[in-house]
């Protein structure tokens, strides 16, 4: 029988707590559980009000993996659902993250968290700009890091404030908050950036997702700003052989990285950077913050 544990006032029955998940380090399900727990306070703010998807793992990396958008059978009636309209399912509804007994009661599924760029209260506008650099091999980390900043300067010359994290696999995510923005608009001014990075250094850059222009070099993903598209949440874990971890990273680190394993982070790494930089994508959620396109 599943042990039954109260978070905040709501009861969760948690399932195989000993389970180990990434035999590589020995990580089991209820180290994944406590991770969620102690990373919350940072990781709440960039799931709530925003709907979920979830790429499920239950048997770790190298088990069965499946991605899932509507709710999963058993889900509490507490946990909020949002209607997200898809041409296969006009009544659709995802889950949302709103509280910790939310992010618990999912993290008992083991997924990793995927959330669109825009908020429950208003589908398709979107308050953030998301770019994915995916290097190609060989390049690495260290090649997307040197497009990162050069993005993070195009952006700038707009008035638009950029951030870093990892993705938790091989590349990085770039994320800038806007005032809300139609989706569409969104999607449109990203492609131009991706467009522009290539035109100015076709032998490093491509902003098309076709395998056999990318090997060396990095991938600039722009599609994840349309309306029906996920990313990676900030912080979550990753289904990897190692518990990575989608983390906030300082533009030093990333103007400093010439090692790619200077940019992987597991999830005991986590705590400690929090303590040392404090939550690196808070901006993102302030009021105030978003940047307008040209």
């Amino acid at each position: 029988m599943s042990p039954l544990t109260e978070v905040e006032g709501r009861r969760l029955a948690l399932s195989n707590l000993d389970k180990v998940l990434h035999p590589a380090t020995g990580t089991t399900k209820g180290e994944l559980l406590h991770y969620y727990a102690v990373t919350a306070a940072a990781m709440l703010p960039h799931l709530r009000d925003r709907p979920v998807s979830f790429l499920r793992y239950p048997d770790g990396p190298e088990g069965q993996q499946f991605f899932t958008k509507n709710p999963p059978p058993g889900t509490p009636a507490w946990v909020t659902t949002a209607p997200v309209p898809r041409s296969e399912d006009p009544r659709a509804r995802q889950p949302v993250i709103q509280d910790l007994p939310s992010l618990v009661w999912a993290a008992n599924l083991v997924v990793e968290f995927h959330t669109h760029q825009w908020r429950m209260e208003t589908p398709a506008v979107a308050d953030r700009l998301v770019f994915d650099l995916d290097p190609g091999p060989p390049a690495t980390v260290v090649q997307c890091c040197a497009v990162a900043l050069r993005l993070r300067e195009r952006l700038a010359a707009d008035g638009l404030e950029a951030f870093a994290k990892t993705s938790g696999a091989k590349g990085l995510h770039l994320l800038v908050p806007l005032v809300p923005t139609p989706s569409q608009q969104v999607s449109a001014y990203a492609r131009q950036l991706a467009v522009e990075a290539e035109a100015e250094a076709p032998k490093q850059v491509v902003h098309r997702m076709a395998k056999a222009l990318r090997p060396g070099k990095v991938f600039v993903d722009h599609s994840q700003n349309a309306a029906a598209k996920t990313t990676a949440t900030p912080y979550t874990l990753r289904a990897r052989t190692l518990p990575t971890v989608s983390a906030p990273v300082t533009w030093d680190e990333v103007e400093g990285c010439r090692d790619p394993e200077r940019l992987v982070f597991l999830m005991d790494d986590i705590a400690p950077r929090l303590e040392r930089y404090g939550e690196l994508l808070a901006p993102l959620n302030e009021a105030g913050r978003g940047g307008r396109l040209p």
